[in-house]
């Protein structure tokens, strides 16, 4: 989901957004709807409290500086984030109906209460969502070494580590989040980049340190890598 964002976007929205009823504020669920910013618009946009840092679209704290200095309320960016998810910009990235209904009631007024404002989410937004990379490291077996995508959408693997015998090996990334992903190591191979498949090379390692990493543009600036270690 690529969103666009800026303070005279805003100013010329309000009237629209004023009198549009999106939804109702009370109803939205706040931990969903920061689950679904990570898995549907994390791999486009940067938002520092859901910890997203995709490229594609505009970083949304950058994009929603100014709107905060100038007084826009938190119910006028709501409205403005629902707007663009019901009528997102015609031949932009951001398809239509994406999530409807609930669900982008809960993601407008997720990201609405968060973007562009200091500090980190706490209670139970704060364990909404795993943290990017953090699994424990992954070992091979029997010739294989498997390091799944991160099934949320967050551009990254699902652990950060590796470890492999050296000798022939064959790396794999099951990816069932629905973001194009791939793996590869630089000078070995690269598997193909899929949405909901595996990504998968082989190659002989000698003993070392090698960095995988996710060949989509702008995945591996976001974080999207990880060392493997064979010994």
């Amino acid at each position: 989901m690529r969103f666009v964002a800026s303070s005279a976007v805003l100013v010329a929205a309000t009237a629209l957004v004023g009198g549009c009823n999106f939804s109702n504020e009370t109803n939205a669920d706040l931990v969903a709807g920061k689950q679904l910013f990570v898995q549907k618009c994390g791999a486009c946009h940067t938002l520092a409290h859901a910890s997203t840092k995709g490229t594609v679209g505009p970083n949304l704290d950058q994009a929603f500086q100014q709107s905060h200095k100038e007084g826009f309320g938190e119910s006028t960016i709501r409205g403005l984030i629902k707007k663009q998810i019901v009528y997102p910009a015609r031949g932009g990235v951001m398809p239509a109906g994406l999530v409807k209904g609930q669900k982008a009631d809960d993601i407008a007024a997720y990201v609405a209460s968060v973007v562009a404002k200091p500090g980190q989410d706490t209670g139970l937004l704060a364990a909404a969502v795993k943290q990017a990379g953090g699994g424990a490291p992954i070992a091979a077996k029997n010739g294989v070494l498997s390091i799944p995508a991160d099934p949320s959408g967050q551009l990254s693997y699902v652990s950060a580590k590796a470890t492999a015998p050296a000798g022939q090996l064959t790396i794999e990334m099951p990816n069932k989040s629905g973001t194009p992903h791939n793996i590869t190591i630089d000078g070995k191979g690269a598997g193909k980049i899929v949405t909901n498949g595996v990504s998968q090379f082989s190659a002989t390692f000698a003993p070392g340190t090698y960095t995988y990493y996710c060949q989509v543009p702008g995945h591996r600036q976001a974080g999207m890598f990880g060392k493997l270690v064979v010994k």
